[in-house]
């Protein structure tokens, strides 16, 4: 699960909003303001009234019901460990036989490093930390009632499948963070203080516990990583690094096969309890899909998420259009526009907004562009933004 992901136009409008009501406060209360404020005041206050939110025995019992087929569904999305690739796999072997050819390897990552420019490194570094974050997700996914791991070994599918797809997500920020370091262009301290930052920080997704929401919002993380993934290993390979495009290319494959569980998941949430899962989807699609990444922080930037956004948006690894076409295109796999059995009234309102959301996203992206390019009138080439991963090198945004 990566990151990087970002859903800019969205979130990149709530930082802002985040940047304008605090910036009277000092350095250290702003980023305190961001720990506990990744949900909007309004939305918190109606999750009060939200009954179907709250997990009754009966929707417990849904979940319970799922885990034969969760076995025969799910799991087999899963890898044999033995079948997979491996860090190790992709990096120079440490102990090969002589030194030379250990240092060979690695100088030849250098030498490739030198072509990718620095803002595809920004890009690269932010997949690279919300990966890195994995114990956070793990935690989160545990607070899901009805699918939590509750002993942290327990033998139920969901638990199973959440510890697996835990080990499975931990070789990506395994990976990517020993390459690029052997890359030399990044400065590594302040990187590892910024995963510290971010896993002390925690993530709030707007799930409450509640397992609808949490597997539809990991649908949509999931697909948004193996989107910037993608977008990354392209332009690896554009800018003639061939091993980072195959390992950004693999990491993409995972995300892919992950979601296509999760989205598997949803689509039988469908089924059996329609009204319930509606209600979840219009619920996170109101409070709009926070990345995982959203409280970032490097000791520095008290934005240092709205920047990375802003130059990932730049660079087309993860833009306004990629958040719109997600929406559209989950609308669409989860065929919510035709479902008709099982809704209530409030069911049916719900889908109505959520049929509504891809046009709706599509006019916010064009607004969004629109003012870019104003921005871009009135400040020409100086939106520069300085990153301490790359020795505060700046970069544009």
């Amino acid at each position: 699960m990566a990151l990087n992901f970002s859903f800019l136009s969205t979130q990149a409008s709530f930082c802002g909003q985040l940047e304008l009501a605090s910036s009277k406060l000092s350095k250290s209360s702003k980023f305190l303001m961001a720990l506990t404020s990744t949900v909007p005041s309004k939305i918190r206050e109606a999750d009060n009234n939200l009954k179907w939110k709250k997990m009754t025995p009966e929707k417990l019992e849904i979940f319970r019901s799922l885990e034969g087929w969760a076995e025969d569904n799910i799991l087999t999305f899963l890898k044999p460990v033995e079948t997979l690739w491996q860090p190790q796999d992709f990096l120079p072997n440490p102990s090969s036989d002589g030194d030379e050819e250990f240092f060979d390897e690695i100088r030849d990552i250098r030498a490739r490093a030198r072509n990718i420019p620095d803002e595809y490194y920004v890009c690269l570094v932010g997949n690279m930390i919300t990966e890195e974050a994995l114990p956070t997700y793990e935690t989160v996914f545990n607070t899901f009632e009805g699918v939590r791991d509750p002993t942290g070994s327990s033998s139920s599918a969901w638990a199973r499948w959440t510890r697996r797809w835990t080990a499975e997500e931990n070789r990506h920020g395994d990976l990517l963070n020993k390459y690029l370091y052997l890359s030399g262009r990044l400065d590594m301290r302040q990187i590892e203080k910024t995963i510290q930052y971010l896993i002390g920080a925690g993530v709030d997704i707007g799930a409450d516990s509640n397992p609808y929401c949490g597997l539809i919002y990991t649908s949509f993380q999931e697909k948004a990583t193996f989107i910037s993934h993608g977008n990354t290993a392209r332009s690896a390979k554009l800018h003639g690094d061939d091993t980072l495009a195959k390992i950004c290319g693999l990491i993409a494959s995972d995300e892919k096969r992950h979601e296509l569980a999760y989205t598997k998941i949803v689509e039988k949430l469908f089924e059996v309890d329609p009204d319930t899962t509606m209600l979840a989807l219009a619920d996170m699609m109101r409070r709009r899909i926070t990345m995982p990444a959203l409280l970032m922080f490097d000791g520095h930037d008290d934005n240092l998420f709205h920047h990375y956004s802003a130059v990932a948006q730049k660079v087309g690894v993860y833009t306004a259009r990629d958040y719109a076409d997600l929406v559209e295109f989950f609308a669409k796999r989860w065929k919510v526009e035709t479902v008709s059995a099982g809704l209530s009234s409030e069911g049916r309102r719900a889908q109505d907004y959520v049929c509504g959301l891809p046009e709706r996203y599509r006019r916010m992206e064009e607004r969004a562009e629109e003012g870019r390019m104003r921005k871009m009138k009135e400040y020409g080439e100086n939106m520069m933004i300085p990153f301490s991963w790359i020795f505060n090198r700046k970069v544009l945004a």
